[in-house]
């Protein structure tokens, strides 16, 4: 039988994804029918309420590529109808997982052009906070950027960059990237700072938070930077890297030898998400301070 990952929390935590009929690649199969209407109609108020935010902050590729998978609010997708779509975009498909998977599978699956995507949806008294990613996350917050060429193309480098980074004892400073980056990364444009990263997308909170607090820095993109930063699980992001294109984002993971990356980074001490150092290029500097709750 599968048996599900260590979850990534400070404290651990008992996934609720069923791993009982997983595959050994961890995939599932999405059973549309069995959703509830209960389960509809919590898609629908999510959907709803966070078209209605990033609609004036999210990059336009976001919104190009939810309006390409024609994306709405009624009913929870059916993955097999987005992959028709997907495929004609970038030849990159999506699979039903129980929730997290193992960094190996998920690698392997991201090298293949697969994205995993839990098939579960939240409860009612969740729609603010999830302590791990669901449906929703998955699918509003990561899928409408893989019908983006470039973005997808990052995304297959990341996975093929896996093996490398398990074999040199480094998975934690290449999680870092995918944390900054795909997680919570900013996009620098013409009309201001947008978001990109889906665990904004699929934040309320944090959604407006990232881009117009006051609190959090927000600085350009470094690729040794983001590999030393430590990073908040539980709480709102206190430091956001900004990029200037999504070519940014794909050469930092395709053009990069990373085996001498991990060794220069290996013994260097990691630095807090609250501070800032003199080489950093500062685009917003935060008040969070040292220890604060943000």
């Amino acid at each position: 039988m599968i048996q599900p990952p260590s979850a990534p929390t400070r404290n651990g935590l008992q996934l609720r994804g069923n791993y009982t009929a997983a595959a050994a690649d961890y995939s599932v199969e999405q059973v549309w029918e069995n959703y509830s209407a209960e389960e509809h109609d919590i898609w629908r108020t999510l959907f709803t309420r966070q078209m209605t935010q990033i609609r004036t902050c999210a990059a336009p590729e976001v919104l190009a590529g939810l309006e390409l998978l024609g994306a709405k609010p009624e009913t929870i997708p059916r993955f097999s109808e987005v992959n028709q779509l997907l495929a004609r975009a970038t030849g990159w498909r999506i699979i039903g997982v129980p929730g997290l998977i193992p960094e190996v599978q998920f690698f392997a699956h991201l090298a293949a052009r697969v994205f995993p995507v839990s098939v579960w949806i939240r409860e009612r008294s969740e729609l603010d906070y999830l302590s791990e990613p669901d449906l929703f996350h998955d699918f509003f917050g990561h899928v409408a950027l893989l019908t983006n060429p470039v973005f997808a193309r990052f995304m297959q480098a990341y996975g093929e960059a896996g093996p490398k980074a398990k074999a040199h004892g480094a998975v934690p400073l290449l999680a870092r990237l995918y944390w900054y980056s795909v997680e919570f990364g900013l996009l620098r444009t013409s009309e201001g700072l947008k978001v990109y990263g889906a665990g904004i997308l699929s934040s309320n909170g944090e959604t407006a938070y990232s881009i117009q607090s006051p609190v959090p820095h927000r600085i350009g993109f470094d690729l040794e930077r983001i590999m030393r930063t430590d990073y908040r699980i539980d709480d709102f992001q206190r430091l956001y890297f900004v990029i200037d294109s999504f070519e940014q984002l794909f050469h930092s993971g395709y053009d990069t030898d990373f085996a001498p990356l991990y060794e220069k980074l290996r013994d260097l001490p990691t630095i807090a998400p609250e501070q800032l150092l003199a080489s950093d290029q500062v685009i917003t500097r935060g008040t969070v301070r040292p220890s604060e709750p943000v």
